[in-house]
């Protein structure tokens, strides 16, 4: 990361340097559990997560007065995750149902 976000993260918005890598890593297992098959629970709590992320990123962008053509990305990505989660149930929904959970 570079010394200008390392800035922007804790001296602009005002959030301590110890978030950067807890942040990190916590989105890092997100996508992790979201990719990989199984874990329905973890899945649910992981898009959770990256949507409160996500949510709480972009409002801190636009409590700076960032102009819209800045923050926009953030909405992209909250787009992507909405899709991802959307299409995960369609998915979930449309599996044949195992013997055992019958």
């Amino acid at each position: 990361m570079s010394q200008g976000s390392i800035d922007l993260i804790s001296k602009q918005m005002g959030y301590p340097q110890y978030m950067i890598p807890f942040l990190s890593v916590a989105k890092l297992l997100g996508v992790i559990v979201i990719l990989i098959p199984g874990f329905p629970r973890l899945k649910e709590w992981a898009y959770a997560g990256l949507t409160f992320d996500l949510v709480g990123a972009w409002y801190s962008s636009v409590a700076l007065g960032t102009p819209f053509n800045q923050w926009v990305f953030f909405l992209l990505f909250l787009a992507l995750v909405f899709g991802s989660y959307y299409f995960y149930h369609k998915i979930k929904a449309s599996a044949p149902t195992p013997a055992y959970a019958r």
